[in-house]
């Protein structure tokens, strides 16, 4: 199959537990960064690593939200504020200009669990939505029976054959939408993606695009009233569900 014009960078923020919810953070979302591959390697990707070489000397330096949010290691120095802002302003700055389209399906685990008596897998039900809105964009956008790259995470440790109990989990479900057999969707099939698993040491700019909106778009759900300067940036690139 010929390979699409475009590449899918995949994170979630939450955990997609229904059996222990944390009361501070009752969401799960998934993230789709869609992204031209032109675009991709000729100028999103290297702002990323200019980036890296202007404040560290290489690019080494994987950009994780969590340790960029609480300054750890090695993000130390932007627990000063004239830094932070500096840095801050960067980042923006790219995520401002980069040409790119955002899926994110939010989970509302609370009245999720409260509406159904068998309620459905977080991730799975985030994950169907993202790859129906992603495959009508696609269409949208000349790629009908092209072969589309879906990059994740890794998310649990690898066992034999090279892929976790989660990641194999997460690859059944995958299948089964892609094939017509996922009760939400009847027998209606959705070809064209293939879903690629990188290891959580991978250094890839698209991973950490992915990375750095998950979080911002599941807080712009949980607490609406609250300055998010990180979603301003992004919300006029996104398509968003939010369930149930």
């Amino acid at each position: 199959m010929e390979k699409s014009d475009y590449i899918i960078y995949v994170d979630e923020s939450g955990d997609h537990s229904l059996t222990s919810i944390d009361p501070q953070f009752p969401v799960f979302t998934l993230a789709f960064c869609i992204i031209e591959k032109r675009v991709y390697a000729r100028d999103l990707a290297p702002k990323i690593q200019e980036m890296k070489f202007r404040w560290f000397g290489h690019d080494m330096v994987v950009f994780h939200e969590h340790e960029i949010r609480k300054a750890k290691a090695p993000f130390v120095f932007l627990g000063d504020p004239e830094k932070r802002t500096r840095f801050m302003d960067e980042i923006s700055t790219i995520m401002a200009d980069a040409t790119m389209t955002i899926v994110a399906g939010v989970i509302q685990k609370q009245p999720l669990v409260a509406r159904y008596v068998q309620p459905m897998n977080p991730y799975h039900l985030a994950l169907l939505f993202c790859m129906e809105q992603s495959q009508k964009f696609l269409q949208k956008h000349g790629q009908s029976g092209k072969l589309t790259h879906i990059v994740a995470e890794a998310r649990s440790p690898r066992e034999h054959g090279g892929v976790g109990r989660e990641d194999m989990e997460l690859a059944e479900v995958f299948k089964s939408i892609s094939e017509g057999h996922h009760p939400l969707r009847g027998r209606a099939i959705l070809r064209g993606f293939e879903l690629v698993f990188a290891d959580k040491k991978t250094n890839s700019a698209g991973l950490q695009l992915a990375d750095l909106v998950a979080r911002p778009i599941a807080l712009a759900t949980l607490r609406p009233d609250q300055p998010n300067r990180a979603y301003d940036v992004i919300k006029d690139k996104l398509m968003i569900r939010v369930f149930p």
